[in-house]
């Protein structure tokens, strides 16, 4: 999680602090309730003590989530007093005034015009807005080299470790043509890689029959396919990202192979035990998932696969969670996450019998990274002696940079470390040939620059 200032409107401007927590998806809510708030002439304040109030944008998936989210929004009110509470936690009954009574206002995810208006009561709109100082991408909690693009909001599925659809609604996808504006505006302010972000990525479209659109003339289904194969016409990276595993997501392989999109997908598997895919309400057939990234790789072989897996599920047995380290060993995934399973509030899996115990959970997770650690540090010492594409992302003064392959996203994944980076800067894509690696991260040297 992140805390995200931006930069300063004059001083005659009421000031808005803003504090911005969780996933990317309440990361685009945060950049389109900043891109309002600058639009309307307000300006944002760097610090609580700067600001008139402050708007508290919150997670609240998991205990630690939710932790994280009320000190903050209790470290705004003892620093500043006046705050508007957003987001997920604001979804969560009454949590939110009974710790904090004296915020001025609460709403849930993905409510921005809930937002403004308690902004408006609060803190009046400025009289003479400065929308020329908005750019049309609107503004970015990202570097400006990359960008989140949300495509749709809520889930139709009911995982039973999950409380997303409670807090988000069920699936509501964006207009396909809104969706390709916005990223237009983003490739021409700048940006070189879209992360392509939803609760099911997959889905998109599902809510309204795959609607045909138009974008530039041109019919455009609302359907992942069409969408994503127009994106890659915009010359950008473009990552997908929380994509459950349809059949119609082998269509997007050849897109792969032509250039139009990563050789990436992050795919939240979660477990390889039938039962225990029942029991989460998730997609049940393990044998067929490893007989699909099979015929996945066979088409794309530099195909990166990312994936998350909870361990600890209630009633999981010594014997189902070896079968999810043996699906590891056949999956041979490149990047993997992994939670110990946590009882948040509302979920229905809270009710399951056969509770792990926490001691028990903490060292299955243990023994799950320290199994995937040496199946990512064989895949990545076959990138040695190869030279890939490369997104850089920070320059050192020693010169040293610091920067992406085509198979790792920003935040969650590895780096590149690469001597001779003195004349590139962020955005720029290089050619470097690798030279060692570990288990998470590679080292490389520049052989040519692309900008």
């Amino acid at each position: 999680m992140s805390r995200n200032p931006a930069s300063r409107r004059p001083a005659s401007a009421p000031t808005v602090g803003f504090v911005s927590l969780g996933c990317p998806k309440a990361l685009v809510d945060s950049e389109r309730i900043l891109t309002q708030l600058r639009a309307e002439g307000y300006s944002i304040s760097p610090s609580y003590e700067g600001a008139d109030l402050v708007v508290v944008n919150t997670c609240g998936f998991i205990d630690s989530a939710v932790a994280e989210s009320l000190e903050a929004i209790g470290e705004a009110l003892d620093v500043n007093g006046r705050v508007i509470v957003t987001g997920c936690l604001g979804a969560k009954g009454d949590i939110v005034r009974q710790t904090h009574p004296k915020v001025l206002a609460v709403t849930g995810p993905h409510a921005l015009d809930e937002v403004m208006a308690a902004v408006h009561k609060q803190l009046p709109k400025p009289h003479d807005p400065w929308t020329d100082l908005v750019p049309a991408a609107g503004l970015k909690l990202t570097p400006r080299h990359y960008a989140y693009l949300k495509i749709s909001e809520g889930c139709n599925h009911r995982c039973t470790f999950c409380i997303i659809p409670s807090l988000r609604g069920d699936l509501v996808s964006r207009p396909v043509d809104e969706v390709l504006r916005e990223a237009e505006n983003l490739v021409k302010g700048g940006v070189k890689e879209l992360l392509v972000i939803s609760q099911d990525t997959s889905a998109y479209g599902v809510d309204v029959k795959y609607r045909t659109g138009f974008w530039n003339g041109r019919p455009v289904k609302t359907r992942m396919t069409e969408l994503v194969s127009a994106l890659g016409e915009f010359g950008a990276w473009v990552r997908l990202h929380y994509v459950y595993p349809y059949p119609h997501v082998d269509e997007v392989i050849p897109l792969m192979v032509e250039g139009k999109v990563l050789p990436y997908l992050d795919i939240p598997f979660q477990h390889a035990s039938s039962r225990i895919l029942k029991l989460m309400k998730r997609p049940a057939a393990a044998e067929n998932t490893l007989a699909r990234i099979r015929h996945w790789r066979e088409r794309c072989p530099d195909l990166t696969i990312r994936s998350t897996f909870v361990v600890g599920f209630p009633g999981e047995t010594e014997e189902e969670f070896r079968q999810l380290l043996d699906f590891l060993d056949e999956a041979q995934l490149d990047r993997v996450g992994a939670f110990a399973y946590s009882p948040v509030e509302g979920a229905a899996a809270n009710a399951l019998p056969g509770a792990v115990p926490e001691e028990l959970k903490e060292e299955r997770l243990a023994r799950f990274m320290e199994h995937q650690a040496r199946i990512s540090e064989a895949r990545l010492s076959q990138k040695i002696g190869r030279t890939l594409s490369v997104m850089i992302d920070e320059i050192a003064e020693d010169g040293i940079a610091t920067g992406r392959t085509m198979g790792d996203a920003p935040e969650i994944d590895g780096i590149v470390t690469i001597e001779g980076g003195t004349n590139l800067q962020s955005g720029d894509q290089v050619r470097v040939a690798i030279t060692h690696s570990d288990e998470h991260d590679l080292w490389g040297k520049v052989e040519t620059t692309r900008g």
